[in-house]
């Protein structure tokens, strides 16, 4: 079971990479078979390599997490508020999100789902 401080360093860890816009950074904390399914309801990246792929694609955006309260732990899993403020389509924007991380034995994240909606994007 993961310890309640590895959770909580792999969420800062997560918000850090994406203030230093670097991807391997926010890919390291995933298991090898992770999943992150951003946002929920989208088709899910599986394994390192797609999620590696992923977060330099919404890196390549100028995406910036600002944590909106405390990381929430329970059990094996962390779920987070924050603001996403990113340039999308144009215009820059900020997306309201949930995410929680769900962690295996060793500590790293096996799977990452993000909550929101077009009601939490404001132009």
């Amino acid at each position: 079971m993961p310890t309640p401080e590895q959770m909580e360093a792999a969420v800062h860890t997560y918000v850090a990479a994406f203030a230093k816009g670097d991807p391997a950074m926010a890919a390291a904390i995933f298991a090898e078979d992770a999943v992150v399914e951003d946002p929920i309801g989208a088709a899910p990246r599986i394994g390192h390599a797609a999620i590696l792929e992923f977060y330099t694609q919404s890196m390549a955006t100028g995406a910036t997490l600002h944590l909106q309260g405390p990381v929430r732990l329970a059990a094996a899993h962390a779920a987070f508020a924050m603001q996403v403020h990113l340039h999308w389509d144009g215009k820059d924007m900020v997306i309201d999100v949930i995410d929680t991380f769900a962690f295996d034995e060793a500590g790293k994240v096996k799977l990452m789902q993000a909550y929101f909606g077009p009601g939490n994007m404001h132009g």
